[in-house]
């Protein structure tokens, strides 16, 4: 088959290294990607294994179109068995590591088994080794990147930082200013002593029809610079629209989502003046150049020059989700204080988005008493505090003291730990906390972070921009207030966005390719002819295998749920006050999505629907009815 390398299997317990031949079945029913990796988790990591054990295993796979120059196909995705979550961990990246093992002849890197001590895996095309890493172990990410391309060379690199090391639930993976962050796939690098991973690859993959090929890279290139998002993303990334956010839907969620904007600023703030963290404010300042992901030609990256904390040095954002969490969520509106957050997040090796929302829930905790002096260590934990804050994190990352004990792996786990109805107020689904919309006044955008595979997630279904606009691609006329025919909205915008995870394409650029054009691409590509039907099933088939990763695990309805404020606060001000998602209203959303999926009333997909997937082993599994 063309377009398709070999998976490279390497097991740090054995030190053995193995390639495979890519199965072409399984790569007509995943296409490659998300794909893969979905599909070799669910076969290869045991029922009830655990996640920092050895029995769990990490897969690499770059989109199937990422080695080729076409725009925007940059993504890699990671998997997992997650140990925030206990469900199905997912991480896509836009880096050129997924370039380089596509360039060194792999479509699925597998890391399986545990190290004794810390180490290194090295690729050079057919060259695999697994290196000693004690010099870089307990270093930051930065460092441990520095001193890797100091010895190896003209590499791409992915390490771990200090909370991945010291097994952080949140931790995440930096691939040289772009991370991996989510569902803490960072802790179970840790757990196996996995420091990092360099690459070199200097094949160059060959596509079934490259004069085709070239046609439809020119062909998007063009489409993509001429489409008017292209503009405003390239000038101030994907904070871009953090205003019309606030003030236009008032679905910004600030202060441990207590409210849906940002309502100190601007009760304060003077007629039209700009927030201190909207890039429309900030990128004019701060910003020193751009770092684009591999083949991207509308690079959305802005780079901050710091001028007060650490002045001189650059972090690649922040973006919009990280405006968020260390910004608004924690009533922070001081850009270069964001910034500095952003890249202690990231040198420490932590989500951004679980860092910053852990952190506002121990704010709130303490300021409503239920956190003391002697537990946060002497802080002073109130909002907005930016260098009590950076110290939380590094006591985090850590492990350090009784604050960062408490928060190191969560929400979830912080608000269990410290009990006294602090559940209340922990923002979390599956014990992954939420994005940056304000969902209770986004009811779609609600039943996609409950019913999510990874816990609160805004990618894996999308559905957050055509909520708020109203329309997009084949839907018009939606009502983000309606909990109304939501079901089918919400299955559809899945099971494209695992067609996007599958291929590599970045999904902002989702309302440029659409599915239609993605076929002629995979075409050129492998050679395969897909119809816009064939590829959405694929994308379809994908989420019935996380899905059963999950139900295997012990997952159901009863676990697509939503935070208790979410459901039963209403958002105090702004253009959504008084929008919540009802209880009832949740339920209501939940059949119509599993009718809509041809999954049972608790969730579990159907026997029929998974052998109508072509997904019979798994059917006999865990599918239910006759």
């Amino acid at each position: 088959m063309k377009g398709y390398g070999k998976i490279l299997r390497v097991n740090l317990s054995t030190g053995e290294i193995k390639r495979e031949d890519v199965d072409e079945n399984i790569a007509r029913k995943f296409l490659g990607g998300l794909g893969f990796a979905a599909y070799y988790l669910y076969k290869e990591v045991p029922k009830g294994a655990d996640p920092l054990g050895e029995e769990n295993k990490i897969f690499i796979a770059p989109g199937l179109l990422t080695p080729y120059g076409i725009p925007t196909a940059s993504k890699t995705s990671m998997t997992s068995k997650s140990p925030l979550t206990g469900a199905f961990a997912r991480s896509v990246v836009g880096a050129p590591m997924g370039v380089e093992l596509k360039k060194a002849g792999y479509e699925m890197l597998i890391i399986e088994g545990k190290s004794d001590k810390p180490v290194v895996l090295r690729i050079d095309d057919d060259k695999v080794s697994i290196e000693p890493a004690d010099d870089f172990w307990g270093k930051t990410t930065r460092e441990a990147q520095k001193l890797l391309k100091e010895k190896y060379g003209k590499v791409s690199t992915a390490v771990i930082g200090p909370a991945g090391e010291n097994l952080s639930r949140i931790a995440g993976v930096d691939f040289e200013e772009r991370q991996a962050a989510r569902t803490g796939i960072g802790a179970v690098w840790g757990s196996k002593k996995l420091k990092g991973i360099v690459v070199k690859g200097t094949q160059k993959p060959e596509p079934a029809d490259k004069s085709k090929l070239l046609k439809l890279i020119a062909k998007w290139a063009k489409i993509i610079k001429d489409h008017p998002a292209t503009k405003d993303d390239m000038n101030y990334g994907s904070g871009e629209f953090l205003r019309w956010m606030n003030l236009e839907r008032g679905t910004f969620p600030t202060r441990n989502w207590q409210w849906g904007y940002f309502q100190s600023f601007y009760d304060k703030a003077k007629e039209n003046e700009l927030l201190g963290i909207d890039p429309y404010y900030w990128v004019p300042k701060f910003r020193s150049g751009r770092n684009p992901c591999p083949n991207c030609t509308k690079p959305c990256s802005q780079v901050f020059k710091l001028t007060k904390y650490r002045p001189g040095e650059e972090i690649d954002g922040p973006e919009y989700e990280t405006l968020y969490s260390l910004g608004g969520e924690l009533e922070i509106d001081d850009p270069e204080g964001v910034a500095y957050l952003n890249l202690l997040c990231d040198e420490y090796g932590m989500d951004t988005i679980s860092a910053g929302v852990t952190i506002g829930w121990a704010m709130e905790a303490y300021e409503r008493g239920l956190l003391t002096k002697e537990d946060t260590d002497g802080l002073d934990l109130r909002f907005g505090n930016v260098e009590a804050a950076a110290e939380t994190l590094r006591k985090m990352a850590y492990r350090e003291g009784n604050l960062g004990k408490l928060l190191a792996d969560g929400s979830k786990a912080a608000s269990e730990r410290l009990g006294k109805g602090s559940e209340k107020f922990a923002i979390h689904v599956k014990g992954l906390e939420l994005p940056a919309y304000d969902v209770r006044g986004i009811k779609g955008m609600a039943l996609a972070i409950a019913v999510s595979y990874r816990g609160a997630c805004h990618l894996t279904g999308g559905v957050y921009g055509t909520e708020l606009v109203g329309r997009w691609w084949k839907f018009d006329g939606i009502d983000r207030l309606s909990a109304e025919n939501k079901g089918f909205e919400v299955k559809v915008h899945e099971d494209l966005m695992q067609v996007y995870d599958a291929v590599g394409l970045c999904k902002f650029s989702r309302h440029m390719y659409f599915l239609e054009g993605i076929p002629e691409l995979v075409e050129a590509v492998t050679g395969m002819k897909l119809s816009n039907a064939e590829l959405i099933t694929i994308g379809e088939r994908i989420y019935n295998v996380a899905r059963a990763f999950n139900v295997r695990e012990g997952f159901s309805r009863k676990d697509d749920t939503l935070p208790w404020r979410i459901m039963h606060e209403p958002i105090p001000k702004g253009k959504s006050a008084g929008s919540y998602v009802k209880p009832k209203e949740l339920e209501h959303m939940l059949d119509e999505y599993y009718q809509a999926r041809g999954w049972s009333e608790d969730g579990i997909p159907t026997k029929v629907k998974l052998v109508s997937l072509d997904l019979e082993d798994i059917a006999e599994e865990i599918g239910a009815g006759h």
